[in-house]
């Protein structure tokens, strides 16, 4: 198994119907941009579908504007504007960068609408100033480490599509790697798992287990959630440590335990009134997910439900959202035998390893990614 196989998704939820009217980004106002019509592309994931030579250009050199950003990350350019609008003067002094260079990335920043340009000075917008400003108490700095780390991995892509290999198939897993990546998850999902925890009816259940739940961001989610539950966070150690860390200062700690294991070759510890695996099949072939599903079925109560959350295809031909499709590249770079799945084949899984009323859960959120639904099944 590849050192990173168990890679979850870098897309909160909007769980609701699937039309494959909706998978079609719409363009925003032109206005909404200021005139910057590439900055309305890279908003809706590129032109597609491609039906011209301009549209192709576009979308093949949209890595300026992910080159753009990456850069301002690793100049932590973010975090020294801070709270203030700062002469482009003063901040190139301040990060020992060209004025001329950096001018020419800050305008682009600001076409993106990440800064707000003022004559020759800059600030950051509140999306950044919070999230992207390493003095922030809500900086999501380990996702952002991840997402920089990943400009260097794609340009491995060939090798991958030629091999069918993962980037690191013959190297051991790293403790230091799962403990940045454990920490990545958790700064991605804080949001998220609130949202899940607001929409599952949970009263009934008593017993929770959150399976491969890395940082344990769901768990906890649960736990603020339902008074009367208990959960338990099963992942490899590396990724538990992580999560006792985050639990530490948690209200409802005292109600939260960890299993230490392999999920796909040990023995899943207890039984629980429900199951949690949250971006976890994308990881697995479908042969492999059906036995993972087996083996869940057996530590469910009777009755016990399956919740899966991951990034699911919407259409037949398996094409959209096409953040999902995308996200595919992604395994193929860091997992043996990952990919994306068809809500439809998920359930159809669930029903071949013996689940009852497998369906899919909707109405939930505002967005219209792949990860926008969850699929139940019940024991």
């Amino acid at each position: 198994m590849s050192a990173r196989s168990s890679y979850s998704n870098p897309a909160v939820l909007s769980i609701r119907p699937f039309p494959h009217e909706i998978l079609r980004t719409r363009r925003p106002p032109r206005a909404s941009f200021r005139g910057c019509y590439t900055a309305g592309v890279t908003r809706s994931l590129g032109t597609y579908p491609i039906k011209s030579f301009d549209d192709f250009r576009n979308v093949a050199q949209l890595y300026q504007y992910s080159r753009a950003i990456l850069t301002a990350l690793e100049l932590d350019l973010f975090t020294a504007i801070g709270a203030r609008t700062r002469p482009i003067a003063a901040l190139a002094r301040r990060l020992r960068a060209d004025q001329r260079g950096l001018d020419i990335l800050c305008r682009n920043l600001a076409a993106l609408g990440l800064l707000v340009k003022r004559g020759s000075s800059y600030g950051n917008t509140p999306l950044v100033r919070t999230e992207l400003n390493r003095r922030s108490p809500a900086y999501r700095g380990a996702y952002l480490d991840l997402i920089t780390n990943h400009w260097h991995d794609f340009t491995q892509l060939t090798d991958s599509v030629r091999s069918g290999k993962p980037l690191d198939a013959d190297e051991p897993e790293s403790p230091v790697w799962r403990r940045s990546f454990t920490w990545a998850m958790h700064h991605r999902s804080r949001e998220q798992a609130q949202t899940v925890a607001r929409f599952l009816d949970l009263r009934r259940a008593r017993t929770l287990l959150d399976l491969g739940g890395g940082p344990g961001t769901y768990a906890m989610a649960f736990l603020s959630a339902n008074p009367a539950l208990r959960t338990t966070v099963a992942d490899r150690p590396a990724a538990l440590k992580v999560a006792r860390e985050i639990a530490a200062t948690h209200p409802a700690k005292a109600r939260l335990s960890f299993a230490p294991l392999d999920f796909m070759s040990d023995p899943l510890p207890g039984n629980y009134d429900v199951v949690w695996l949250s971006n976890i099949i994308h990881i697995y072939a479908p042969a492999q997910n059906v036995g993972l599903f087996r083996k869940i079925y057996k530590a469910l109560t009777p009755g016990g439900r399956l919740l899966i959350h991951d990034a699911f295809l919407t259409d037949r031909q398996g094409l959209y959202p096409i953040d999902t499709t995308a996200f595919a590249l992604t395994m193929l770079l860091f997992t043996d035998t990952g990919n994306t799945y068809a809500s439809r084949d998920v359930m159809r899984w669930l029903r071949k390893a013996g689940y009852r009323h497998v369906r899919l859960l909707t109405g939930m959120g505002k967005r219209k990614d792949g990860e926008n639904a969850l699929i139940e099944g019940r024991r």
